[in-house]
């Protein structure tokens, strides 16, 4: 603040009194005190979570009903958003059964995974006996008789080794099929064989989309 006590010299030709210096003195305290807590005061509390800071954002939680027939009113609203999105959710898996391209899954979308899914569909696959065969494998474990656990283990891997042969012929012949009747599309041979052969170890009615041709069908 030395150019308030130069100015004030030469303006009067006199030391400025105390009165002005005390001023000039306050002031320059309250601008320090301000830089200071500027750099060195923060939020003084925690950042809060996303999903606090939206549900802060959401507005008010809306009020108890204060009496029966409000409680009724709002239980039956209540049901009544249940119950559409569970006839939504019917809907829609209505539709992914009936191989509507809208709702189904990327990897389940197209003519070419529909034909894919066709042609398996229409094989009898010894794939299909994958998920039995779980459950035999967990029976043999589980039955302390070694004889049956042996015989079952034996079995049991005997049948894996026949589905993983079975599965990758089946693949080859997915992948051929599709790429004569779909030469413009461009057929991934490992994205299409895995697909006809996951497909083919599902039970025929767990698949979906549901299949639309009967075992036996012959598929041009």
């Amino acid at each position: 603040m030395n150019f308030l006590r130069r100015g004030t010299s030469t303006g009067s030709g006199s030391e400025p009194d105390d009165a002005t210096t005390a001023e000039a003195d306050d002031r320059e305290t309250v601008v320090v005190g301000e830089r200071g807590a500027r750099q060195t005061t923060g939020k003084g509390r925690p950042t809060p979570a996303r999903r606090d800071a939206q549900g802060k954002r959401r507005g008010p939680v809306a009020p108890a009903p204060k009496t029966q027939r409000e409680a009724m009113k709002r239980a039956r609203a209540l049901r009544g958003t249940k119950d559409d999105r569970r006839k939504a959710s019917a809907d829609r898996r209505k539709r992914m059964m009936a191989g509507d391209d809208s709702v189904l899954l990327p990897r389940d979308r197209g003519p070419a995974r529909a034909y894919a899914r066709d042609l398996v569909d229409a094989r009898r696959n010894l794939m299909g006996l994958f998920m039995p065969l779980a459950v035999v494998i967990f029976v043999t474990v589980i039955v302390p008789i070694p004889q049956v656990q042996t015989a079952g283990s034996l079995i049991c891997l005997v049948m894996l080794v026949m589905m993983a042969l079975e599965g990758v012929m089946l693949g080859r012949y997915v992948v051929t099929r599709v790429r004569a009747k779909f030469p413009d599309e461009q057929i991934g041979g490992l994205s299409y064989g895995w697909y006809a052969f996951t497909r083919a170890t599902q039970l025929r009615r767990l698949r979906m989309p549901a299949p639309r041709v009967a075992r036996g069908t012959a598929i041009a």
